[in-house]
This record gives C-alpha cells, structure tokens and sequence, in this order.
C-alpha cells in the first residue's frame, strides 16, 4: 500500500510541478470566475422582477377609488329596493408607504446654557439582490374616505336610503354624515 500511495503523490506532484498545467488550471478558474459574474449581469427576468416588485408596493388613489366604488355598487344592488346603483367615492389623500425608522437622542449639558436635547431620526436601509438600497417599508396606510354619493332607483325611499347608509357606513367606518343616497334619474 506505501507503493500506491508514493505513486500517486508522485503522480500529483509531477501534475503540481508542471507549469503548463498550473497555466491551464488558473486560466480554467478564472474563466469560470469571469461566466459567474457575466451571468449575473445578464440573467433575464432581473427587470421584470424590480418591477413587478415595485408595482403592488403602493395602489394609486385612483386604482383604490374605483375599487372601492364597484365594490360598494354591488353591495348597494344587492340591498331590497334600492335596484339600479352607481357610487363616487372622494378620498383625501393617495396612499402613503409607512417607512422603519431608528431615532437617535442625544443630550450634552453645557455650564452656561444648561442641557441641549437633540434627536436624529434615520429610515432603515436594506439591500436588494441587485445591490441597490431602499428604506423597508413597514405598512401601507389606505386613503382617508371624505365621502360617498349613491345613486340608486330606491334612493327617494327614506327606508331604502337608510339601508344604504347602515351599509356604506358600516363597510367603510365612516359617519353617516359623509353619505348621500338620492334616486336615479328615470331615463324613459
């Protein structure tokens, strides 16, 4: 067996001591090298992906009004006597990506003006697979409702009007005083 093994050690070494093999193994590597960094570089779908993950992060204003207008038509349809609905919702604002932040306090007492309180407040940065950096977002806050029209068949009905009001109100948490329900125009 001490025969095999200085066998192949002398095989290894002599594969060791040969300088064009060295050659070949260190340009062997550092081609690979090279592939996995050009790989990485131009991997598809990288684009579609920063993008796609950007989209979903904030709904606009508007994507969330209509939303939520079709949404309170159907409920509205469904309610007896009210019939035929349309609904405009009004909001406040867009919506508002809510952002980790770190706060720093700092206080340094001075003999002739006494103590100076300071506080420095940073968002959390995180790192994306490409590198690039971007605060972490913690929440998104959903526009504010300022109000809500209905129209509807039904809507001259008090009894039918406040059906509907019972419902937007207790759909979207608002106050009764932010919905209007009036009756559809008859078309004939």
């Amino acid at each position: 067996m001490a025969t095999k093994d200085r066998e192949e050690k002398s095989w290894f070494e002599k594969f060791a001591e040969n300088e064009t093999c060295r050659k070949w193994v260190v340009i062997a590597g550092v081609a690979g090298i090279a592939l996995i960094f050009l790989s990485g570089l131009f991997s598809p779908g990288k684009e579609e992906t920063q993008e796609a993950s950007s989209q979903p992060a904030a709904q606009s204003a508007q994507a969330y009004t209509q939303e939520l207008e079709q949404s309170l038509a159907e409920l509205v349809t469904n309610i007896q006597g009210a019939g035929n609905a349309k609904v405009m919702v009004t909001v406040e604002r867009s919506a508002e990506q809510v952002y980790a932040q770190e706060e720093k306090r700092s206080t340094q007492t001075t003999e002739d003006r006494g103590s100076n309180n300071s506080t420095e407040t940073n968002y959390i940065l995180v790192k994306d697979a490409d590198g690039s950096q971007r605060a972490l977002a913690v929440t998104e806050v959903q526009p504010v409702v300022k109000g809500v029209v209905v129209v509807c068949d039904g809507g001259d009905d008090p009894v039918v009007q406040q059906r509907v009001i019972d419902a937007v109100t207790t759909a979207l948490d608002i106050t009764s005083v932010r919905v209007c329900v009036v009756k559809a125009a008859d078309t004939g």
